[in-house]
C-alpha cells in the first residue's frame, strides 16, 4: 500500500501570526465551476438496521463528504441552500475573513433559503479541520448541529514529514435529542472543588439527552468496518461533531499515539489508552495494528455504546463477534502533549469568567461571560492584531464548557494549574470549576466570535465578540 506523508511539519505553519492572502465575498469576480460545492438539503440517514433519521445534511450525506485542499491555495466555494430557512456554513479552525467565516455575529454571509452564494477563501492554516451549521436553534432540536451538516475538511499541508500507511476519518454524533430535568452526561470526575450552593438557588434547567449514538452516521454494528491489515500504522482523525456531548473513546487491545489536537501537531506525541474531545475537538492519533482480531471501537459509557457508539475495527483473514475491552481508568491530560515550560508573558490578560443561571424546572439555563449575557448591542472588546492576548477561562460553573476562539488558534499555556507551551488549539474543554489559560495573537482583521461550543450553552447567553484592528 502507499505511504501517504503525516503532518509532522506543520509545527512550522505561521497559525498565529497575520493571514497572507485576502478572502473574496464577490461572486461576480469567479465565473465558472467551484473548487468546492455544498448542498444543504434534507437526508434520509439510515443509522441502524430498521432505523432511518431524517435531518439536513450536506450533498445528501452524513456526515459530508470529505473536502481535502491544499494549504494557502485558493478556492471558489458553491453553497447551495435547498431548505425553508437561512443558513450559516462555518469553516471550523480555519483563519479566514469574517464575512465568509460562517457566523451571524461576525457579519459573515449568510444562504439564503432556497438561494446560493459563491465566495472565494483560502484553506490555513493546515491539518484536520471540519465545516457545520452555525444557526442558533434555541429549543429546536431539528436545526443547528443537531442535524447532520457537518463534514472533514483536510488542509493538506505545503511540506509533510512523517509516515503512515491508512488514514481514517470518524465522526461522532448523537440523535433523537430529548429535554431532561436532570445532568445527561457523566460524572465529570476532573472538576474542581465545588463552592457551597446557595439557599435561594433554583434547581437546574433542561439537559439535553440522546437515545441514539454515531460513527460516522451508523450505529455500531451497522454498516462496514474499519478494514485493517496487521503491521499497518493507521492514522485517525476523529472529530466530536456532537451538539452538546463531551466523549471519550477507545479501541480495545490497541493504544493511540495522539500526534495533533485540533489539526495541529503536539511538541511530544504520547500515547494513551482513552481519548477524550469536548464538542468540536479533533484528535490525530496513530494505531500501530498489531493485535490481529475484530475489536470495537467506542465509547466506555456501556448505555451509549450499546446504543450505538462504536465502530467495529476488523483486521483482514478474521472474523466474529466484535470484542469490548473496558479500558483502564485515566485522566485526560492536555500538558502532556506540551512542552513543560512557562510561555512569555501576554501583552495584555482578558479574564474571561463562565457562569450560570438556572432556569429551574421547565426552563432553560442561562449562561454568562463576565456576569453578562450576549447582547448583539453590546460593543465588541478591541484587540490589537499582533499583540499577544492572555485569555483565561474561569469556569465558575459545574458543567464543562468546551469553548471555541473563531478565526484563530491559541496556545495552551496553564492547565489547572500546569504550566505549559507549545500546544496549539481552537477549542479547549474546561472542566467544572477549573481554569485553562490560552495565548493569542489575532491573526486577522474583523469581527472575531468566542463561544462556548456546547449548543444550548451558546444558543442561552454564553457567547462574546471581537474586533480585532
Amino acid at each position: 500500500m502507499t505511504r501517504r506523508e503525516l503532518i509532522g511539519s506543520l509545527a512550522g505553519a505561521a497559525i498565529l501570526s497575520g493571514c497572507r492572502t485576502p478572502d473574496t465575498a464577490d461572486s461576480e469576480l469567479h465565473a465558472g465551476p467551484a473548487d468546492v460545492t455544498l448542498r444543504i438539503a434534507p437526508v434520509l440517514v439510515d443509522i441502524a438496521k430498521g432505523h432511518t433519521i431524517s435531518t439536513i445534511g450536506y450533498n445528501g450525506e452524513v456526515p459530508g463528504p470529505l473536502i481535502r485542499l491544499k494549504e494557502g491555495v485558493p478556492v471558489t466555494v458553491d453553497l447551495f441552500n435547498d431548505t425553508d430557512a437561512p443558513e450559516l456554513v462555518h469553516w471550523h479552525g480555519q483563519i479566514v475573513s469574517a464575512a465568509v467565516d460562517g457566523a451571524a455575529e461576525q457579519k459573515s454571509l449568510a444562504v439564503p433559503a432556497r438561494g446560493h452564494i459563491r465566495y472565494r477563501l483560502t484553506p490555513q492554516p493546515p491539518g484536520a479541520r471540519f465545516v457545520h451549521t452555525h444557526v442558533m436553534p434555541m429549543s429546536d432540536t431539528c436545526r443547528g448541529t443537531y442535524t447532520g451538516q457537518f463534514a472533514f475538511v483536510y488542509i493538506e499541508p505545503k511540506n509533510n514529514a512523517g509516515q503512515y500507511d491508512q488514514e481514517v476519518f470518524l465522526a461522532t454524533h448523537e440523535w433523537e435529542p430529548f429535554f431532561g430535568a436532570e445532568e445527561m452526561e457523566e460524572s465529570d470526575e476532573d472538576a474542581g472543588p465545588a463552592p457551597p450552593k446557595k439557599p435561594d438557588e433554583k434547581p437546574n434547567g433542561w439537559e439535553i439527552g440522546y437515545q441514539r449514538f454515531t460513527i460516522n452516521g451508523k450505529c455500531l454494528g451497522f454498516g462496514e468496518p474499519v478494514r485493517v491489515k496487521e503491521g499497518q500504522r493507521v492514522l485517525f482523525h476523529i472529530l466530536n461533531a456532537s451538539a452538546t456531548e463531551n466523549i471519550k473513546l477507545a479501541l480495545s487491545g490497541h493504544r493511540f499515539t495522539v500526534v495533533a489536537l485540533d489539526g495541529n501537531p503536539v511538541p511530544h506525541p504520547q500515547a494513551v489508552d482513552v481519548l477524550e474531545l469536548g464538542t468540536a475537538e479533533r484528535i490525530s492519533a496513530i494505531v500501530e495494528m498489531n493485535n490481529p482480531g475484530v475489536w470495537v471501537l467506542g465509547t466506555p459509557m456501556d448505555d451509549d455504546r450499546k446504543n450505538g457508539m462504536g465502530i467495529v475495527i476488523e483486521y483482514g483473514g478474521r472474523s466474529g463477534e466484535p470484542r469490548w475491552i473496558k479500558p483502564p481508568k485515566s485522566v485526560w491530560d492536555y500538558t502532556v502533549f506540551g512542552e513543560s515550560r512557562t510561555a512569555p508573558n501576554p501583552d495584555e490578560t482578558i479574564p474571561l469568567v463562565f457562569g450560570k443561571i438556572n432556569g429551574g424546572t421547565g426552563h432553560f439555563n442561562h449562561w454568562t461571560v463576565n456576569g453578562k449575557e450576549f447582547d448583539e448591542k453590546d460593543t465588541p472588546r478591541v484587540l490589537t492584531r499582533g499583540k499577544r492576548y492572555r485569555l483565561v477561562f474561569d469556569n465558575h460553573t459545574d458543567d464543562p464548557h468546551p469553548v471555541h476562539l473563531h478565526r484563530n488558534s491559541f496556545e495552551l499555556v496553564n492547565v489547572y494549574g500546569k504550566p505549559t507551551a507549545g500546544m496549539l488549539k481552537d477549542v479547549v474543554l474546561v472542566k467544572g470549576f477549573r481554569k485553562v489559560e490560552a495565548d493569542v495573537t489575532p491573526a486577522m482583521d474583523g469581527l472575531t466570535l468566542f463561544h462556548c461550543h456546547q449548543q444550548l450553552h451558546m444558543d442561552y447567553g454564553f457567547k462574546l465578540l471581537f474586533n480585532v484592528t
